[in-house]
């Protein structure tokens, strides 16, 4: 009788601590659509997301070029035909802040989480002055040595290119304690100066502005079929950045929609990332590059004009109440993101 109470309990036991989060070999591992990954971890954003590794998804890991034919994308081929291309690699490790101990442990790329959020604690945002999403993969892949972490397209589609541990070039000074996002939009133009604005914009019968692709790029690679967006307000935007008057069309509905969940959601995994954008004394933005002292001690949201005195973008078009007020929104409610993995939950456990 003894024997049998023993045996009870332990399988009790055993079912306690193990069977949440045990399965069955093969046993696939499901998703939503709409998760990030950090240090090898699945977060929900509430916001589609299509990963590196997905179908139709962009990978910055490769060696070669994405859209050139297969059988010259190899990196000799590469660096034979595209002279601006001088390494293999578009990203590399985030080791500023790190310790040797450290460097040694994720060199092979053994981040944890913990770790990865001691790192990281600004959040930079870019025009892409592609337009869209592809031709700005195609950019930054295969013409030069660049990369990004997310693409946020003109229908909000998020793509994520690579794993947030790794070091992404794109905001120099602040790459290693950054993540960067390159937004669809063809850009910011000093009022003047000639702008491309007629090839991606045209104004409806009712007054009202929509989104256009030039003919050469055909549906542009956006993942909603027959989608047409509209900035989300119908005239230029005029503001000045870098002290040049520069117009703008503002960026869609959809695309400030999914930037918020993002933003919320990058914000709640890492800690030292506030949730805010650089204001002055007044409480408004600062249009220019910050100084190097306040740049070094920022942490939060901010554009990569505060970062290069060469860079305008988001532009003057960029709503930064809508995207972070909204964020904060967000994390005001309380909205959790949890870990999908059961894996990843019993790490949060312990």
């Amino acid at each position: 009788m003894k024997t049998n109470l023993f045996f009870a309990g332990l399988l009790g036991a055993l079912c306690v601590c193990g069977c949440s989060t045990m399965q069955r070999p093969g046993t696939p591992e499901p998703r939503t659509g709409d998760e990030i990954v950090a240090a090898g971890q699945f977060f929900h954003t509430g916001t589609p997301v299509v990963l590196w590794m997905d179908p139709g998804g962009y990978d910055a890991y490769r060696v070669e070029r994405r859209f050139a034919p297969i059988d010259r994308s190899d990196w000799s081929n590469s660096t034979a035909e595209v002279k601006t291309l001088t390494t293999p690699n578009r990203f590399s490790l985030r080791q500023k802040s790190l310790t040797t101990n450290q460097i040694e442990r994720v060199r092979g790329g053994g981040w944890d989480l913990p770790l990865l959020q001691g790192v990281i604690d600004q959040f930079v945002l870019h025009f892409d002055d592609c337009g869209v999403s592809r031709t700005c993969f195609l950019v930054l892949q295969d013409d030069r040595d660049l990369s990004v972490h997310f693409m946020c397209d003109l229908d909000g589609t998020i793509y994520q290119t690579l794993d947030l541990k790794e070091r992404a070039w794109q905001a120099t000074t602040s790459n290693d304690r950054s993540i960067g996002v390159e937004i669809a939009n063809i850009g910011a133009y000093r009022v003047d100066e000639k702008n491309p604005f007629a090839q991606w914009y045209q104004t409806n019968a009712n007054g009202k502005v929509v989104n256009i692709l030039p003919h050469r790029l055909g549906d542009g690679g956006i993942r909603t079929k027959n989608f047409t967006g509209h900035p989300a307000r119908n005239e230029l935007v005029r503001g000045v950045i870098q002290g040049k008057d520069l117009v703008q069309f503002d960026y869609t509905p959809e695309q400030y929609a999914a930037l918020t969940k993002l933003t919320a959601t990058l914000c709640r995994i890492f800690p030292k990332l506030k949730c805010q954008y650089p204001v002055d004394a007044a409480g408004r933005l600062i249009p220019h590059k910050l100084a190097d002292d306040d740049l070094k001690n920022y942490q939060g949201v901010l554009g990569h004009f505060h970062i290069q005195t060469n860079k305008t973008d988001p532009g003057p078009a960029m709503d930064w109440e809508r995207l972070i007020g909204g964020a904060q929104k967000i994390l005001g409610r309380g909205k959790s993101v949890p870990f999908l993995s059961p894996r990843a939950q019993e790490q949060r456990r312990r």
